[in-house]
């Protein structure tokens, strides 16, 4: 059928209005991402969500996401390396705007991101660092002032004398190496306290009563403890049952929920409470301005050191 000029106006006007409703029913609600082409997709890679730290970092992280209108896709490496790389691998395959990485290990996850440096995609390290590899901002707690801090805290919990044992956390995890430095620099001012045995508990609360179990057993006079984080703390206190707290000091890392209820509990002395929320909520920020080249290199998070003083009263 032939068309005059005028006709053939009217026909595509009105198959344009057709297809307009269509196109609004097919728009991504702003709560969870942008509408249109200029979504953001963004991927947050967790070293484990069996860490109650962790979860309410995720937890942080998707609250920003929302209110930044991206959409932000979860994924847990369950404390793998191995499974983590495919993660990061699968994020580039799937074309996400940025990569955020809480690494299970700081060196294991070089090779992955520098892939994705090479795919332009910008990435963001929470918590962790990423070794071998660039990071457009890297989002974590003075994990070093903090090492410092428990050091004081347990220095003065002993009255300056005794043998420690110290747990530490994942090898090859920048939190862990920075929080040992930090702590074994702090201890410099305690020459009456020795450091008698150190041993990894890879952040885990089970192995932390194993190791600590095995570790009394070596040294029955320990009149202290720092465990690099929380849950390790905590399998700790199963371990010494009566004595935690009490002939036995402990102080910790990171100020979860179950943390701060053992140091009410007096079972655990101190622990140096860090924001995992608020870690979550900035990596989502710097993955949004690492979009147009504006992210900040390093953006610290204040910690706290939490005692019996102030635990009613923390808000972490």
């Amino acid at each position: 059928m032939h068309l005059t000029p005028h006709r053939a106006l009217a026909v595509a006007l009105v198959s344009g209005l057709a297809i307009l409703p269509l196109a609004a029913c097919n728009r991504t609600s702003p709560s969870t991402s942008a509408t249109g082409s200029s979504a953001k997709k963004i991927t947050l890679a967790v070293s484990t969500l069996n860490n109650p730290f962790f979860v309410s970092l995720k937890d942080g992280a998707v609250a920003e996401a929302k209110a930044e209108g991206v959409t932000l896709n979860v994924v847990d490496a369950q404390n793998d390396a191995a499974t983590q790389a495919n993660q990061l691998a699968n994020a580039q395959s799937q074309n996400v705007q940025a990569v955020i990485v809480n690494p299970v290990d700081s060196d294991g996850a070089g090779a992955p991101v520098k892939a994705l440096n090479t795919a332009k995609v910008p990435v963001i390290a929470v918590d962790r660092t990423v070794n071998g590899a660039t990071v457009a901002s890297f989002i974590a707690s003075d994990n070093i002032g903090g090492g410092k801090q428990a050091a004081a805290e347990l220095g003065k919990q002993l009255g300056g004398k005794g043998d420690i044992i110290v747990l530490q956390g994942t090898a090859g995890t920048s939190a862990a190496r920075d929080r040992g430095r930090g702590f074994t620099e702090g201890m410099k001012a305690f020459p009456g306290i020795k450091i008698v045995a150190t041993q990894t508990a890879n952040f885990d609360r089970t192995q932390g009563l194993d190791v600590t179990t095995n570790l009394v057993q070596a040294h029955p006079g320990v009149a202290g403890i720092f465990a690099q984080n929380d849950e390790m703390a905590l399998g700790a206190i199963k371990a010494l049952g009566a004595k935690a707290g009490k002939a036995v000091k402990l102080c910790a890392f990171d100020g979860t929920a179950d943390g701060v209820a053992a140091v009410k509990a007096g079972t655990l002395n101190c622990t140096v409470a860090q924001l995992p929320s608020e870690l979550g909520k900035l990596a989502v920020q710097q993955a949004v301005k690492a979009l147009t080249g504006k992210a900040d290199a390093n953006v610290p998070v204040k910690t706290t050191v939490i005692t019996a003083a102030n635990a009613a009263t923390f808000k972490g």
